[in-house]
């Protein structure tokens, strides 16, 4: 019994006097480095070197042991050869397929990173690359998803030629970012199209009516206020609400008609939703297939890069993730020790 007290009393040190150490180490890199900035760090990883690298590990793991040396001697021959194709090819700098992520919410907050990357692509990429956007979306506000899909469009402005590829989703603004590629391809039952404006605004005036409780809306200019919450709307509000509506509409519409002319307009933006295969019937999608794919197919032929920007942690929180781990650990070691006292076996 009292082995095990000690026991537990020395670990309750360690793990008091572990925290407190890295408690003042994070306390001063905090005062010198201030921590006020929030940085992110580029990322770059080739795919072609990822994707052989599981083939080799595969082909290892079903062959038979006697076979593994073998297997090892070609794998070398492999990186022999492709090293002497690279040096004969420094000279000339070969296309690269360059792949980027974009993700949407409602907000579309993704568009400053996908910006930021679109820079890095333009300042790198060299007449005869390809883009490749593996992009996620079902919309959301207006301005957001027309910031983003500006962003998309500065790669073609930029000569550099665009493929898109959709998986799941690319709906409303998530459409309005994709139907600038010069590629648009989607996998069978991906969800595509909603070109199409919607909005919705409750209204809680009677209830507020019924227990005599007023609400003032004070504006300047006439149509600053159509539709509120808590005031009545009148009907003239409703239709100036409707008629900015039709106006981001036709704005939407003219914003793909633009980029795929070819496109029926009139029999796709009505705020429809298609699978794939329908939507390449419909012309609203150039091809059929996932990304994953797409990419296995460019990897054939060109060297295909993944780009993205990560945000760097901070020393503190690395530190801090860090202390989290340790107590952790020490506590399930204090779990481990509890379970073996002479009190828990009784």
């Amino acid at each position: 019994m009292n082995d095990w007290l000690a026991d537990f009393g020395m670990f309750l040190a360690q793990l008091l006097s572990l925290v407190v150490i890295v408690g003042l180490i994070v306390a001063m890199v905090a005062r010198v480095r201030g921590e006020t900035t929030n940085r992110t760090r580029l990322r770059i990883d080739e795919l072609n070197d990822a994707r052989d690298f599981r083939r080799r590990r595969l082909t290892l793991a079903a062959s038979e042991p006697g076979t593994r040396k073998r297997l090892l001697k070609g794998f070398r021959r492999e990186d022999k050869a492709r090293e002497k194709r690279e040096r004969k090819s420094e000279k000339a700098r070969q296309p690269l397929a360059w792949v980027i992520d974009f993700h949407g919410d409602i907000r579309a907050s993704s568009a400053g990173r996908l910006g930021e990357e679109v820079s890095a692509l333009i300042d790198a990429a060299e007449p005869g690359d390809e883009v490749i956007v593996r992009l996620e979306s079902a919309g959301g506000l207006v301005h957001a998803y027309g910031l983003a899909a500006a962003e998309l469009d500065r790669l073609r402005e930029a000569g550099l030629t665009t493929t898109v590829c959709v998986d799941k989703v690319a709906a409303s603004g998530g459409y309005l970012m994709a139907c600038g590629a010069d590629q648009l391809r989607a996998a069978p039952l991906a969800v595509v199209g909603s070109i199409g404006v919607v909005a919705q605004v409750p209204n809680v005036h009677r209830l507020l009516k019924r227990h005599d409780i007023d609400v003032e809306v004070l504006t300047a200019g006439r149509y600053k206020r159509t539709l509120t919450v808590f005031g009545e709307n009148s009907e003239e509000g409703r239709e100036k609400f409707v008629e900015d509506l039709e106006n981001v509409h036709e704005l939407f519409k003219r914003h793909v008609s633009e980029r795929r002319p070819a496109l029926d307009l009139e029999a796709v933006a009505t705020g429809e939703s298609w699978y794939g295969r329908e939507a390449l019937e419909r012309g609203l999608v150039d091809a059929l297939g996932t990304s994953e794919a797409y990419l296995v197919e460019r990897m054939k032929e060109v060297r295909v890069l993944h780009l993205r920007l990560e945000p760097r942690r901070r020393l503190s929180e690395r530190l801090g993730a860090a202390v989290s781990l340790g107590v952790e650990r020490a506590l399930e070691k204090g779990l481990e020790v509890l379970e073996q006292s002479p009190l828990r076996r009784r």
